[in-house]
């Protein structure tokens, strides 16, 4: 993301500090920072849930990119923000533009397996390097250059072949695409992470400092 979110609400504070008694305004900043530290929490929540829920199987280093800083009585702003790795590749699905790419390639797998998350396993490239049956390059094909990571497959000789009895059952050797190489594509989905912390914040904020004041009082001095 291009910034965290500053939860901050001193107008709001400011409104509801009218009708609070001396006690209470003794209390204020205690119950601020309860307050603002509480909606940060249920931002976060809802940011990893938005996260789980819009890409298909994040890694659970997406998942918990989302970290948070509660408020204290002298800052009285707490802050929700993504982790700098993942706010880097995580930025085109709040603020549009395309994938940011761990290399200058994007690798779109085509008949390779995938990790239980749906993705290209960790380093397959370097792995796939070092296998001899691996070519990895550009091919010419019927529908133009194919630029990717292929395996070779080698002759299979049926078995009427075998028997000497037609050459013709054998199957030649053959290229089997793995992993295409692309440009990066734009990104079609949206996090809306701000709105949706906005609205979090717009809704909850006056319960969650009634309760905080509530706790401020009963522990008051």
């Amino acid at each position: 993301m291009a910034s965290p979110i500053a939860i901050s609400v001193r107008a709001d504070v400011k409104e509801l500090s009218k009708k609070l008694t001396a006690l209470a305004h003794k209390q204020l900043g205690f119950a601020t920072a309860l307050a603002l530290t509480e909606i940060a929490k249920e931002v976060q929540a809802e940011e990893i849930a938005n996260i789980t829920a819009t890409f298909k199987k994040p890694r659970l280093f997406t998942r918990r990119s989302v970290g948070m800083r509660g408020a204290t009585k002298s800052t009285l702003t707490a802050i929700v923000f993504v982790k700098p790795i993942a706010a880097k590749y995580l930025a085109p699905y709040e603020d549009g533009g395309i994938h940011v790419l761990p290399s200058k390639k994007l690798l779109n797998p085509k008949d390779i397996k995938l990790d239980s998350f749906g993705q290209l396993p960790r380093n397959i490239l370097e792995k796939l390097r070092s296998r001899p049956d691996i070519f990895i390059g550009p091919v010419k094909a019927k529908s133009g250059t194919i630029n990717g990571v292929w395996q070779r497959i080698p002759p299979k000789v049926g078995q009427k072949a075998r028997r000497g009895r037609s050459a013709a059952a054998a199957q030649p050797g053959h290229l089997k695409l793995l992993i295409r190489f692309g440009e990066a594509l734009a990104v079609n989905k949206r996090l809306n992470y701000r709105a949706r912390a906005n609205a979090i914040i717009n809704s909850k904020f006056k319960s969650a400092f009634d309760k905080a004041m509530s706790k401020a009082l009963a522990t008051a001095r």
